[in-house]
């Protein structure tokens, strides 16, 4: 049971109190998950006394299983039940004891107030791409180019050749050049010559990531050279890619091309849906928020770099010395505004739609994420932690919400343009009528 203590502004607490008979209910769990998993010598599996096993794994850490599992599932419910959108929180657990309620207190800050502009009559105007016959032979045709081949060829170097070329020098290295996708300095430099021929390439002064390359040359010497080979469109084609005809090859590749369309066509009406929704929001951001969703994208950052051996400190002297770090932590401020914003619009569309997500499909989706995620439900609501758990809740709120307004204004379009298709139809009739 939830109860609201003090809300002023977008501060907020509140105190949750569980039922001895859930608490109980979860030292059960907790004992039940212990016995089949830990093994005591001696005693058969599931078959060892609670005292054996405390004293095994400690009894520190049974409370705190069970401390963590009433936490996971009652402070999102509170949150739920309070109707609370919770920015973040901390959470002060009293002690807990088996027989006894359990409560805490949960203090936090909710998104502020929202102002959506009126959205009702807006006209969507993104739409899915037309596939036309031409869209499908180009498709047909890059196929045709994914699936060349190559054979020798003892003549000089053309336009749409392979050619094998191996850098001069100690850092010199052999790797092939695709001529009809290669840069017009290599592919002027390559074209006309013959196998064993030494090439002098002058590369252009250009900019590489955060390097500025000077013009320089290089030299190459040609090792070989092949002639590429289309295939014919046609059944052996087709087949040659598990269809049975060259037909078939079209009509499903036809068929591939119009869901990705509309795929597309689906992800432009959201995204001109939402920055309706932004520009015509009005909203008074607390810095803080944009502050700790600046300092998420960050952690985000900082993981990504470490997974590729680099160090934050490092890319961040890096870019100093570049002059460039003022611009990059600017632009993460402004992206982590333009995301605080996108939250806030479509958190204030699911409260005027009165979206809700009952328990039942919230547990159905956490166990497809789950099972996505090759985790048992438990497994991924202690991963998640509390907050997060509020805040996957959240996401499905809003995207709930997205989908419904947006079916919404679908269907006032469609009603529009029957009204419309109507009055055309009326002046026509209506002029016949005074023609005769």
């Amino acid at each position: 049971m939830a109860e609201l203590i003090s809300r002023e502004g977008n501060k907020v607490e509140f105190k949750v109190s569980v039922p001895a008979a859930e608490v109980n209910r979860a030292y059960d769990q907790v004992w039940a998950g212990l016995a089949r998993d830990v093994r005591v010598p001696g005693f058969r599996p599931g078959k060892a006394p609670r005292k054996v096993i405390e004293g095994r794994v400690g009894k520190g850490y049974v409370e705190q299983e069970v401390r963590d599992r009433l936490l996971e599932t009652h402070y999102s419910q509170a949150a739920r039940e309070l109707k609370l959108s919770l920015v973040d929180a901390n959470i002060d657990p009293q002690p807990l004891k088996s027989g006894q309620s359990f409560e805490f207190t949960v203090k936090g800050e909710t998104y502020p107030e929202v102002k959506l502009g009126d959205w009702s009559g807006l006209n969507l105007t993104a739409a899915a791409p037309e596939i036309t016959d031409e869209v499908l032979d180009r498709t047909l045709s890059d196929l045709q180019e994914r699936n060349a081949t190559f054979d020798d060829a003892d003549r000089a170097i053309e336009a749409s050749d392979q050619v094998t070329i191996e850098e001069q020098g100690e850092d010199g290295g052999t790797y092939p050049v695709y001529l009809d996708v290669a840069e017009a300095h290599v592919r002027d430099a390559l074209l006309g010559k013959n196998k064993g021929d030494t090439v002098e390439i002058t590369v252009p002064a250009h900019q590489h990531g955060d390097h500025e390359h000077a013009e320089h040359t290089v030299t190459v010497k040609i090792v070989d050279v092949k002639t590429k080979k289309l295939q014919e469109l046609d059944d052996e084609f087709a087949k040659s890619l598990n269809f049975d005809s060259l037909e078939r090859l079209r009509t499903d590749l036809k068929g591939e091309l119009e869901r990705r369309a509309q795929q597309e066509g689906e992800a432009g009406r959201r995204e001109e849906f939402i920055n309706h929704l932004v520009e015509g929001m009005t909203a008074d951001i607390p810095q803080a928020l944009l502050d700790r969703r600046r300092e998420a994208m960050q952690a985000e950052i900082e993981d990504d770099l470490g997974r590729q051996g680099v160090k934050w400190g490092e890319y961040e002297a890096f870019m100093k010395e570049q002059g460039k770090l003022d611009e990059f932590m600017a632009d993460l401020g402004k992206n982590a505004e333009t995301r605080v914003k996108r939250d806030l619009a479509l958190e204030r569309l699911a409260e005027d739609l009165q979206v809700q997500v009952s328990d039942a499909e919230f547990n159905q989706t956490m166990m497809a994420l789950a099972q996505a995620n090759g985790l048992s439900p438990a497994d991924l609501s202690k991963q998640l932690g509390p907050n997060g758990i509020n805040s996957y809740y959240t996401s499905l709120i809003r995207e709930k919400a997205l989908q419904q307004a947006i079916a919404q204004l679908a269907g006032g379009q469609t009603e529009a343009a029957a009204d419309e298709a109507s009055a055309e139809a009326s002046t026509e009739e209506n002029s016949t009528e005074a023609a005769e």
